[in-house]
């Protein structure tokens, strides 16, 4: 039998459809792989496998009776540690909430599970999200499967490492400033963030509100519609979910076609501060787009410049704000000092022991740019900055149907090259930001590898809100050719352990 951690979610769900392979067969056969590889890989915080393996026999038994199916049902999925899931822990990568199960799930669970998806676990996260290596882990990094010396991206490096070695076929992640894109970027995998208010975000633990998206991780563009489609759609339990139907991103991604596009190149995410070996890959991978039939232009947003600013004023200060929540008073972790404490004392003793550097660094800075004095000067300017890089986007839109640029400026950097130096860490978001603030659509998708290192260089496609099948059609396009100049999937190449060999 074909190796089934090796099949496309696409490819799986025709073989679970046709009865060539069981849905008990195809969750047991990613558990093993979970077993081989993922000791030395960490992805997985916490691994459901017999919870798994009954939905997968719930599966099999309604197919065998005729019943009409999801089309992914039976595919096993993973599930990223921000979204809260009924009978299994909940612990965003910290310490505070360590343990934690919630009473219910997050919508993106709940429709998840009644696709008949069997969801294998909880992957690894920087804490709360806060992070762009999972280095911020409170139980540890996950490691890159092109080389285990290398960070797999943030916050979401679980999803990202669990699909690029063959752990799960599909994951989720949440994306505040980057976190589904640029893990995707390093580890040669697909990742989306959908349209603000795309997707539903009841359910997760919020970070920044404002910014907060969740959105499908794979390895193919298909596979990553599949999942949107899942994903997305009207919640009424978020008062940000956009009332409209999910954007035709499957038929788009089928369809593959970008003859007549206009594909603007951002100049201000291009060139200088760009490794090398990321520019070269990205301007090939334009040219295959050129060569499918597409114009390419050049836009200028030239506020783009002060997003990284803005973004570290908006996320901290929203993030202060939600995390209060974090108190010792109702759930989650709990420390008492000696003697006969305050509620204050509690608070404080707890917060200090259930959360890691970063996370304090952030609280301290939202919470000094709100302060009274300061929140016109910080949090009110940036979130004019914010406008100003929307009015960016809306004028390079009426001149391109997409625009592109690298996802990252590196490929992925060595564990502890960045973590004494949070600006640094910080800039590897610069490509991403813009997005968020503006609330479009993005994808990043493999484009080759680095000259100067062997690893996964990655594309980032951006579209206006609610086109996000613009990015589908791009992309699967841009892969198909890829596919062809490759021979075959970019993970082919990497290293023994991802491949199993």
């Amino acid at each position: 039998m074909t190796d089934l951690t090796r099949l496309t979610a696409a490819d799986l769900a025709e073989a679970l459809t046709s009865g060539e392979v069981s849905a008990r067969e195809a969750t047991q056969a990613h558990l093993t792989r979970i077993a081989e590889v993922d000791p030395a890989i960490h992805a997985y915080l916490h691994v459901a496998a017999d919870s798994a393996l009954a939905t997968a026999d719930e599966v099999d038994a309604a197919r065998a009776k005729g019943e009409t199916l999801h089309q992914l049902a039976g595919v096993p999925i993973a599930v990223k540690d921000v979204m809260t899931t009924t009978g299994m822990p909940t612990t965003c990568g910290s310490k505070m909430l360590q343990g934690w199960i919630p009473p219910y799930d997050a919508t993106v669970v709940r429709q998840i599970k009644a696709a008949g998806m069997p969801i294998l676990g909880k992957t690894n996260m920087d804490e709360f999200a806060m992070g762009s290596s999972t280095e911020h882990s409170a139980y540890g990094a996950t490691r890159n499967p092109w080389d285990l010396n290398r960070i797999p991206g943030g916050s979401g490096g679980g999803s990202s490492a669990v699909v690029a070695s063959y752990q799960a076929p599909l994951a989720t992640g949440t994306d505040t400033g980057g976190s589904i894109r640029q893990p995707a970027a390093v580890t040669g995998s697909v990742g989306v963030k959908p349209t603000y208010g795309g997707v539903s975000r009841y359910g997760l633990v919020a970070l920044a509100s404002s910014l907060d998206q969740a959105g499908p991780c794979a390895r193919t563009v298909l596979d990553t519609a599949l999942l949107h489609e899942v994903m997305g759609g009207h919640d009424p339990m978020d008062s940000t979910s956009i009332d409209a139907p999910v954007p035709s991103v499957v038929e788009a991604a089928r369809r593959a076609d970008v003859s007549g596009m206009k594909i603007g190149i951002v100049r201000e995410l291009t060139g200088e501060g760009f490794q090398p070996g990321v520019q070269a890959r990205f301007d090939e991978a334009v040219a295959l787009l050129t060569e499918a039939g597409a114009e390419v232009v050049e836009v200028s947003c030239p506020n783009f410049q002060y997003a990284l600013a803005a973004y570290y004023l908006i996320l901290p200060s929203e993030a202060s704000s939600n995390l209060a929540k974090f108190d010792a008073m109702r759930y989650g972790m709990r420390v008492v000092p000696e003697g006969d404490p305050s509620a204050e004392q509690v608070m404080a003793a707890t917060r200090d022991a259930g959360f890691g550097d970063e996370v304090k660094r952030r609280i301290i800075l939202g919470t000094y740019a709100l302060s009274s004095g300061y929140y016109d000067a910080y949090y009110g300017s940036a979130q004019k900055v914010r406008r100003l890089i929307s009015d960016d986007f809306a004028a390079a839109f009426a001149r391109a149907d997409v625009l592109v640029c690298p996802t990252a400026p590196t490929t992925a950097f060595a564990f502890g090259d960045k973590l004494d130096d949070p600006m640094a860490m910080y800039l590897n978001d610069i490509a991403t930001i813009p997005a968020n603030l503006a609330g479009v659509p993005g994808m990043s998708l493999p484009s080759g590898l680095a000259d100067e290192d062997g690893l996964p260089a990655g594309l980032q496609i951006l579209a206006p809100a609610m086109a996000d099948e613009r990015l589908y059609s791009v992309g699967a396009a841009l892969e198909a050719r890829l596919l062809d100049q490759w021979g075959g999937p970019l993970l082919d190449r990497a290293p023994a352990l991802t491949k199993g060999a």
